[in-house]
């Protein structure tokens, strides 16, 4: 069987049903062959970067490795961003690079190049991804797949990129694969339950008990059983960014968003609970701030992570589990364990809410209040599948006042934070939910990083809303800027602009309307979601002067917050 084939045999056999890809000279054979086989959508986009995005969000929503494919050199290294924002937030994907032919490689010749285009890519994302392969003969290819989609998967999930020659994809190999042992070792049993037990009898003394989940429990597939697990223990809940579609916002023991620009009184739950569980969450330091010894102080910190290296990294806990979220579940389940009834913490938050919520921390700008705009695209917002945002201002805005429910999925770059994160997301979810809608928030200027992708929206006719939180700056570096650098708007402000969205919009082929005033919300939004199964582009005219607030201080308490 020609290499080629089998790769296109080999991923819809994984019930992959959709790859990502920019056409490139090295890569011709295997979307050639991709294209006669049948069965796998093909879907081009017009950079490998948004390529290797939508095969990020396409995982996120299946749980399954998301494929994207690039030609050798740029098209290869044009991944990176993608397979690093997979990396960090712990997405299983499978990145085919082609590369040039055997004989067309430098090997071990003192000199850069040899053939055009060739690029050592193994070597440049190997700090970045679970595995990588130059491969080097044609009969390792079945051997090299069935390693690569299972290490993708298992522990802590990531990228693996296979690189293949031009020549090899020609090659012949067999449909044998050996089977292949997981070494993958977690607590036993024993350890685990007790882990339980110190952690019922300290539940039984705390007065101020907390709960933070992170993206690890969409990792695990176990977000019914965290739902069940909350309800039963009656434990108020803080979410990471990754993690606020765990627990729906309507769920009443839901308080909200945490971390540098997460919701006051979330924060302030998080900073001065005295016992906190931490599930699929690594304590990083926007969670936590950079004053350990106060956010440890009086806190007994049980932290369950799939990834050892995570588990007493920054943070002392006072117990840890490695092991995966679904056998601890499975086990606590089995426990008799004591509804909590802290009425007093649960007031003591809600004064906090009461005092200043996502709502009031903008009460003075002119114009739209970006935080009262997301409650209401949310409201208006029932159908959608997911929300995927950008990063900036308007990720953090969607953060703190995002309506999710029940069904609903968010999807963010967090560890890497990358900018042009959210319209090639908007795409691989998507098609991952079978043409679904998808609402897409973004900044002006994050948008404009794959702005190009409209036009993959329009050639699929993808339902997507595109709501671009335009505040005609690269927000949160001004305000940074007005922080720390006397109001220099250096490359922010000065130096930056943006075109009329609707008039790119137009020549896409897209419908839009801008949004400049208060009284044109429900119009706007009525507009967006007048014929769900078409993309949409809503332009939301934000003043440029318009931060970000709450915002955690560089060396302070979670609990003190910089705001108006």
């Amino acid at each position: 069987m020609k290499v080629a084939t089998f790769i296109a045999k080999f991923l819809k056999s994984k019930q992959i049903d959709t790859v990502f890809e920019l056409q490139g000279g090295m890569i011709t054979r295997i979307i050639d062959e991709l294209h006669n086989q049948g069965g796998i959508k093909i879907v081009s986009v017009h950079h490998e970067q948004a390529a290797a995005m939508a095969a990020d969000a396409y995982a996120r929503v299946k749980n399954i490795p998301g494929v994207a494919l690039a030609t050798s050199g740029p098209g290869a290294t044009n991944l990176i961003t993608g397979i690093g924002n997979c990396f960090f937030d712990s997405v299983p994907a499978i990145f085919i690079t082609g590369q040039v032919n055997l004989n067309e490689q430098k090997a071990d010749r003192p000199i850069r190049q040899l053939g055009f285009q060739e690029t050592d890519i193994v070597s440049i994302i190997k700090p970045i991804t679970k595995a990588a392969y130059a491969v080097k003969r044609a009969v390792d290819i079945p051997n090299i797949f069935e390693q690569a989609y299972k290490i993708s998967l298992e522990g802590r999930p990531g990228p693996v990129l296979i690189d293949i020659p031009m020549d090899i994809q020609n090659g012949e190999c067999d449909e044998s694969i050996e089977y292949i042992d997981s070494n993958i070792e977690y607590c036993n049993t024993k350890e685990i339950e007790d882990f339980i037990i110190k952690l019922q009898q300290e539940l039984k003394n705390s007065k101020k008990p907390l709960l933070l989940l992170g993206r690890g429990v969409r990792v695990a597939d176990v977000v019914s059983e965290i739902r069940q697990f909350v309800d039963k223990l009656n434990i108020p809940v803080v979410m990471s960014l990754n993690g606020i579609d765990t627990i729906p916002y309507d769920n009443k023991n839901r308080i909200g968003f945490i971390g540098s620009y997460g919701n006051r009184w979330a924060n302030y739950a998080l900073g001065v609970s005295d016992l906190l569980l931490v599930l699929g969450s690594r304590l990083d330091l926007r969670q936590t701030g950079a004053d350990i010894p106060t956010f440890t102080k009086g806190k007994k910190i049980f932290h369950v992570d799939i990834d050892k290296g995570e588990l007493n990294n920054r943070i002392e806990s006072f117990a840890v589990l490695n092991s995966d979220l679904k056998t601890f579940l499975q086990q606590i389940s089995k426990t008799n364990i004591e509804p909590l009834s802290n009425p007093e913490w649960i007031e003591e938050i809600n004064q906090q809410k009461a005092k200043k919520n996502d709502i009031m921390e903008l009460n003075s700008i002119k114009g739209i209040n970006p935080n009262i705009f997301i409650h209401k695209l949310s409201s208006k917002s029932k159908l959608a599948k997911a929300f995927t945002t950008d990063v900036g201002n308007n990720q953090m805005w969607a953060a703190q006042s995002i309506e999710i429910n029940t069904e609903q999925l968010f999807l963010s770059s967090s560890g890497m934070g990358a900018m042009g994160y959210s319209l090639p997301a908007a795409i691989g979810s998507c098609f991952a939910f079978g043409i679904e809608p998808i609402v897409s928030i973004s900044g002006d200027g994050g948008f404009q990083i794959n702005i190009q992708e409209l036009q993959t929206i329009v050639r699929n006719n993808l339902p997507i809303k595109i709501v671009i939180m335009n505040n005609h700056s690269l927000g949160m570096i001004r305000q940074f800027q007005d922080s720390y650098f006397n109001s220099c708007y250096q490359s922010t402000v000065w130096g930056y602009n943006s075109p009329d969205f609707s008039k790119i919009a137009e020549a896409y082929g897209i419908e839009s309307f801008s949004i400049d005033k208060n009284d044109e919300i429900e119009k706007g939004l009525d507009m967006l979601w007048k014929n769900p199964n078409s993309p949409f582009l809503l332009n939301v005219s934000i003043d440029i002067h318009t931060n970000v607030y709450p915002k955690m201080l560089f060396g302070k308490p979670l609990t003190e917050m910089e705001g108006e």
